[in-house]
């Protein structure tokens, strides 16, 4: 596993090793090339309150269309 991550020649996004296979279980999920690429990006550069609070919004954003779903399915009920 390299030392840094890679950034892209412009410097607009991040150059991850993709592994060809799906990891099978949530523990191998993180510790994937990918996941722990992207670890290591946020960790390098200090980036853990913006990425907390970018997941945080992705989290309510799921939350909110699954509620959004559910009661959709009680109103054809």
């Amino acid at each position: 596993m390299a030392s840094k991550v890679k950034l892209s020649e412009d410097g607009s996004s991040i150059d991850f090793v993709q592994s060809d296979n799906l990891p099978s279980s949530t523990k191998k999920f993180r510790q994937s090339p990918e996941i722990e690429g992207f670890y290591r990006f946020v960790f390098e550069n200090d980036l853990q309150s913006e990425a907390f609070d970018i997941l945080e919004q992705i989290i309510a954003k799921r939350k909110e269309e699954k509620a959004s779903k559910k009661a959709a399915k009680r109103k054809k009920s």
